[in-house]
């Protein structure tokens, strides 16, 4: 007669029927504690007044408690640095994005694999170029000075634009060096999904008298749908996350009003002026917001199926 196990055992010999796979797992698992779990403990130093050479443990709390996130709230430049943060990534996001779908469905549509390999090999080139060198190349292009494009204007409509120090032309610069840096590598997780659409799709809408716009619109489309709800959660959930680098490199004082983001000013006002509580209060506040917002997106995407969880 046969035992009945209880759950815990069945759950046991299935953990040791599979124990390679766990074993292959340990060393991610010991990376993201040693590196992502243990430094959330200097999390703390929001809350306290932290002191450089009394270290975490002996600096005192912050009377109030709130004092830090209070200090970041209660300041002139709250308003600006919230807005330009949420501003620059959504515009990232909805500009990012579509391009990306579009450049997939565009190499994905293409018969000519000699092309289709060349398109590829060069849209993913500027994904490996630093800010610094694409800064270079904004200013060669750009510069009010000696810019290609301002020499090109200056001879055809005797007139220049401040492209890089002009707030009306700041943020668009920024966004459009951000698209050109990432669309081909944005298009890549698109395009290995389109690859694994079942070709019997084509085929049936074929036979029902589909074009190439219609295949498109009604099968390739759909077929990514859910993958595209997930990337849109991910980037929900880095929404304030600017890009430090890239602006940091890229803004002056005189665009300030519409490029300063919270990392910048935690960056200048926290580490520069050496105030640890208030760069990792406002580091915590942003973790915050981006785990509601994630919360929500996910809620909203239950209802296409596209769901993280």
């Amino acid at each position: 007669m046969t035992r009945k196990l209880s759950s815990f055992q069945c759950w046991m010999r299935e953990i040791w029927q599979t124990k390679s796979w766990y074993f292959m797992l340990l060393p991610g698992l010991a990376w993201f504690f040693i590196f992502k779990y243990i430094p959330m403990y200097g999390a703390s130093i929001a809350f306290k007044d932290y002191n450089i050479l009394k270290g975490i443990i002996d600096s005192p709390w912050a009377n109030p408690w709130y004092k830090h996130f209070a200090s970041f709230y209660e300041s002139p430049y709250f308003t600006q640095l919230l807005s330009n943060t949420f501003l620059i990534s959504m515009y990232k996001l909805l500009f990012g994005m579509i391009p990306a779908i579009l450049f997939a469905v565009l190499l994905y549509e293409c018969r000519n694999v000699v092309l289709k390999r060349w398109v590829q090999t060069i849209s993913y080139m500027p994904h490996f170029l630093s800010w610094v060198i694409i800064y270079g190349i904004c200013m060669a292009l750009l510069s009010e000075s000696s810019g290609l494009f301002n020499d090109w204007l200056q001879s055809l409509l005797d007139r220049k634009i401040p492209f890089l120090s002009s707030t009306e032309w700041f943020r668009s610069v920024l966004i459009a060096s951000d698209i050109w840096k990432d669309l081909g590598w944005g298009a890549i997780i698109y395009l290995a999904a389109m690859s694994a659409i079942d070709p019997t799709l084509f085929e049936a809408a074929r036979i029902d008298g589909a074009g190439r716009l219609r295949l498109i619109w009604h099968v390739t489309l759909p077929s990514i749908r859910n993958l595209i709800i997930l990337m849109l959660l991910l980037k929900l959930g880095t929404i304030m996350d600017a890009g430090f680098e890239q602006i940091y490199i890229m803004y002056n004082v005189k665009v300030y009003d519409v490029a300063d983001i919270i990392d910048t000013w935690v960056f200048r006002v926290g580490l520069e002026q050496m105030n640890y509580s208030v760069a990792t209060a406002v580091g915590l506040f942003k973790s915050v917001i981006g785990l509601v917002l994630i919360l929500i997106a996910n809620q909203c995407a239950k209802r296409w199926e596209g769901s993280i969880w």
